[in-house]
């Protein structure tokens, strides 16, 4: 059986997230760091998460994202912007 990914481009201000979807447990690395460490706030950790939290995927999916540019606030956004676009059906 292949393994499926999903990929999706997430752009906010001078961010840009490169996101990619795997079937997995819900672990969420951001730069090669969990995302508690990247981030450190829980805000910012509720942005990243919504997507996953609307669409009732949380657990379901590991997500590995590159970000790059801009502050914390902005790449955070990039990150969710790019979970969204990435193409999946639950």
């Amino acid at each position: 059986m292949a393994l499926v990914n999903y990929y999706g481009t997430g752009r906010r201000k001078t961010s840009v997230a490169r996101v990619r979807l795997v079937p997995g447990e819900g672990n969420i690395i951001v730069n090669d760091r969990p995302l508690d460490k990247y981030f450190g706030l829980k805000t910012l950790e509720l942005i990243v998460k919504q997507p996953l939290n609307v669409t009732d995927t949380l657990g379901k999916y590991d997500v590995l994202a590159k970000v790059q540019g801009g502050g914390p606030t902005g790449q955070a956004g990039a990150v969710r912007h790019g979970i969204a676009r990435a193409s999946f059906d639950p």
